[in-house]
């Protein structure tokens, strides 16, 4: 199955007020301030476009180079019983930056401008158990197209929990601190079997048939990673079998859970907000920008910590513009929220452990009615 990577088409503007209340204080745009606000964020994009070369490419070079010597490094200390800790944290480390900073992003064509075949989006893969194929259509077109949106965006709950209390409640949905835990272990899986929209099998929309090839292409991807990470690198080990396969295993464990809490974080703590089909229809740039602000969550933190998040702890300035090279938005993430504060947006932002809590607080609480 193919599945191309589709660009959004410039809606019909609609003119009218934007509102939406936000811990209980209306936000009022009037057109005229719609159309200002979307103008001074284009000109932030088309600013950092033009200043696009050396600089970036070097970072993304150095970012593979790295993330290739952590794998190396670690996969050889594996084969050391006593220097087992270090070697799983440098593997783990090497598949979160594989994962978050160079995968996602090289995925979303922000290095597409290089003209380098091993950064090319549209036919990147990465060390996961999701094709890249089914990433580019659920996450690049479906997501970021329609982030937020009640039943057009299906990241909200993964089709898996209740996210919102606009999804409607089931008794299904008591058991959701329980599915969280278990989508936080097995994260890649999860994100795998996106493209198979559960939700609408457990609807009865869709049969499990209707997806045959979907589920082929995760299977194949899926049946490559474990034999890589748990048959042919312990088999490779001989004696030291056991640890190549304790230290693969964990440091998968490491890489799920991370991904887990920085794109939960990103998405749903407290102050996030999400939208109706209605209240979205023919938005004009402005109105998108506005929705993708309201339904996004910074996180706050060190270089490193950036680094490691695949910088979507700059989660509303990669909603607004994710075809921008994400080591960009720490740069632009001032104008971006003086922005919001002049239109009177609320820009959320907090430390992990904050926003994190606050998930947590809200699988709890949307698990009932």
């Amino acid at each position: 199955m193919t599945i191309a990577l589709t660009t959004p088409v410039e809606p019909t503007p609609v003119e009218r007020t934007l509102e939406k209340t936000v811990d209980g204080t209306t936000v009022r745009m009037s057109a005229e301030q719609v159309e200002a606000f979307g103008a001074e964020l284009d000109a932030i994009k088309e600013r950092v476009i033009a200043d696009l070369g050396e600089r970036d490419a070097d970072y993304i070079r150095r970012m593979v180079k790295a993330q290739r010597g952590l794998e190396i490094g670690g996969r050889a200390l594996l084969y050391l019983p006593p220097l087992w800790p270090v070697a799983t944290a440098l593997l783990g480390l090497s598949k979160i930056i594989d994962n978050m900073e160079i995968g996602h992003n090289v995925m979303h064509g922000q290095y597409d401008w290089m003209g380098d075949p091993a950064l090319q989006g549209r036919v990147f893969e990465w060390d996961t158990a999701c094709p890249a194929e089914h990433w580019r259509h659920s996450h690049n077109y479906m997501h970021h197209t329609y982030t937020n949106i009640v039943d057009m965006d299906r990241d909200i709950g993964y089709g898996i929990l209740r996210m919102s209390k606009d999804q409607k409640w089931s008794p299904y949905y008591l058991g959701n601190p329980v599915y969280a835990f278990l989508l936080m272990v097995l994260f890649q899986y999860g994100v795998a079997l996106h493209e198979m929209e559960t939700e609408r099998i457990r609807a009865g929309e869709i049969s499990v048939g209707d997806k045959r090839e979907v589920l082929k292409e995760i299977w194949r991807k899926t049946k490559k990673q474990t034999l890589k990470d748990y048959v042919a690198f312990p088999l490779l080990a001989g004696p030291f079998a056991p640890f190549v396969f304790a230290g693969n295993l964990t440091a998968n464990l490491m890489r799920n859970v991370w991904a887990f809490m920085i794109i939960f974080c990103g998405h749903f703590p407290a102050g996030t907000q999400e939208f109706s089909i209605e209240e979205t229809k023919a938005e004009t740039r402005g109105q998108w920008y506005f929705r993708q602000i309201l339904g996004s969550a910074n996180l706050t933190g060190g270089k490193l910590f950036h680094i490691l998040s695949g910088n979507l702890s700059f989660q509303i300035e990669h909603h607004l513009f994710p075809d921008l090279p994400a080591h960009r938005y720490a740069e632009i993430s001032g104008e971006v929220r003086d922005i919001c504060r002049r239109y009177g947006i609320p820009y959320n932002s907090g430390s992990l452990p904050k926003q994190f809590a606050s998930v947590v607080r809200k699988i709890v609480r949307l698990a009932l009615p």
